[in-house]
């Protein structure tokens, strides 16, 4: 039984509210109403996966140097011209292709888990690419917000995805992110994701398992979808990829979308510097590396555009200081709530006949005399930098917890409290997220930037050659992603500055 009477929150069978993405979706926990036809397809071993996999390994026989050079110093420049019309044929030396970006999410990759020395392959491959001081998401810095941000190049008040779960007052119904018939529906998302414009455009595209529904409310579907399914091996996930990448050029995707949720999982269990964490983060690293080395041997690094993203940061909650609401609210507060929404943060929607002034008096009063615990924001109060005020979805009263610091009652306390958690400020440098980008338009940047072609104001290189980009906003990926294949002219509105990869491309 909740400690909130009467108030609309997802499933639990706890009594704490406690890290929305332990259960269901992004778990291991059966989705409700997941049907059998949306299955991962079959992995076995076509004739056609046979033959592309003993192409790589004679490959790989032939090019023995290739590693050394993939893996240290800089990578040679590339062969096609960065400004690619989205249309040209290129070859990698025996089989045509167009252009291809490929961008891979590793749910909960903090920005700084990158200089544990546990991710070797990460960084060579920034070292021939390049990598972001860190990439700030939006807010809440939570998944599935910020996945469908990197998608659309849209803010939460804009792309209608406020928290993982959250209460539409228009429609009168709950957003669940771990409900099929809730996180399916396409009028729950507003904004065009990058493969509903890249079918647009006329391309090919490939959804490994992203955040998001299967298709949007104009009926825009990616021509491959494999939906959501827990603990798929990263192996599996590759020989997916591949396998698109290996189809025929008339059926091959130009823009694949991969999604692996277990770094995120694993901080959330058992905190972001756990020996978990250290060790699933060595699995991801050589992912990345098996995925480069796929594509080298394919002799694509000079076709396909590989970019490496996280959705948000991890931070310790495994001993935080508790804010308890019954202590600011009272009891009739808390019985006056009708609807909470996101976590760590809380949206409050008060009952109809509640004097909402008094209520929200209470919390600022506290608010001011704690200030270093949470901040009490109305949509009016709200940052500017947030973009999280233009939206009936948003509550219209939200209380934000510093780091280090937990909402929740006396009834609840800390019980079944995750020892890692996100959903803070999206300034906190440990909610961060990564970016590292390889491929043709990153040798040609540098060489740009190299030749004095491109100013270098916005970024430096380091002595291991590896091109560090200032920190940036992720709703700028979505302009990369289309200029990169070519299809500027077909994009979408966004919240992305207008010209901001002028200044790298």
């Amino acid at each position: 039984m909740s400690s909130f009477p009467g108030k609309t929150r997802h499933p639990s069978d706890k009594p704490q509210d406690i890290v929305e993405e332990e259960q269901g979706l992004l778990s291991g926990v059966p989705v409700e109403g997941a049907k059998d036809e949306f299955d991962t397809p079959n992995s076995g071993w076509s004739a056609r996966k046979i033959v592309g996999t003993a192409t790589c390994f004679i490959a790989l026989l032939i090019s023995g140097a290739f590693v050394r050079g993939l893996l240290r110093g800089p990578a040679p420049p590339s062969s096609h011209s960065l400004w690619y019309d989205g249309g040209e044929i290129l070859s990698n030396g025996t089989h045509d292709y167009r252009r291809t970006v490929l961008i891979v999410s590793i749910d909960g990759l903090r920005a700084d888990y990158l200089d544990r020395g546990l991710t070797p392959n990460l960084l060579h491959i920034s070292e021939n690419g390049l990598r972001a001081k860190s990439m700030r998401p939006i807010f809440p810095t939570l998944t599935f917000p910020n996945h469908w941000a990197l998608m659309t190049g849209l803010y939460a008040e804009s792309h209608g995805i406020v928290a993982n779960n959250f209460w539409d007052p228009v429609l009168q119904t709950t957003f669940q992110y771990n409900r099929i018939e809730s996180c399916w529906n396409p009028n729950w998302w507003y904004g065009e994701p990058m493969w509903e414009t890249a079918g647009k455009a006329g391309l090919l595209t490939a959804n490994l398992m992203w955040p998001g529904p299967p298709k949007t409310s104009s009926g825009a579907r990616a021509t491959y979808f494999v939906p959501w399914k827990d603990h798929v091996p990263l192996d599996e996930k590759l020989d997916q990829i591949v396998e698109w990448i290996d189809l025929p050029l008339e059926e091959r995707p130009k823009l694949i979308m991969a999604y692996e949720p277990s770094l995120d999982q694993a901080g959330h269990a058992t905190g972001p510097m756990s020996a978990r964490v250290n060790a699933t983060l060595a699995q991801v690293d050589k992912f990345a590396k098996e995925l480069q080395l796929a594509l080298h041997a394919r002799n694509l690094t000079d076709i396909v555009d590989i970019v490496f993203v996280s959705d948000h940061g991890m931070t310790d909650t495994s001993h935080p200081e508790l804010v308890y609401m019954d202590d600011i609210l009272g009891e009739k507060g808390l019985k006056a709530i009708e609807h909470e929404d996101g976590w760590p943060a809380m949206g409050l929607r008060f009952r109809p006949e509640t004097n909402v002034t008094h209520y929200l008096n209470l919390l600022l009063k506290a608010a001011d005399a704690n200030p270093e615990k949470f901040d009490v924001y109305t949509h009016e109060t709200m940052p500017r930098r947030y973009h999280f005020s233009n939206s009936e979805r948003i509550a219209p009263v939200y209380v934000v917890p510093k780091i280090g610091y937990v909402l929740t009652t006396k009834a609840e306390g800390d019980v079944g409290m995750s020892k890692g958690n996100h959903g803070y400020d999206n300034n906190e440098l440990s909610m961060h997220a990564m970016f590292i980008a390889h491929g043709p338009f990153t040798t040609d940047v540098k060489a740009l930037h190299q030749s004095g072609g491109k100013p270098g104001d916005h970024w430096h290189s380091t002595e291991g050659n590896t091109y560090i980009m200032e920190r940036f906003q992720n709703v700028e990926v979505y302009n990369l992603v289309m200029k990169l294949l070519g299809i500027e002219e077909f994009a979408a509105p966004n919240n992305g500055s207008t010209g901001f990869w002028d200044k790298y491309l």
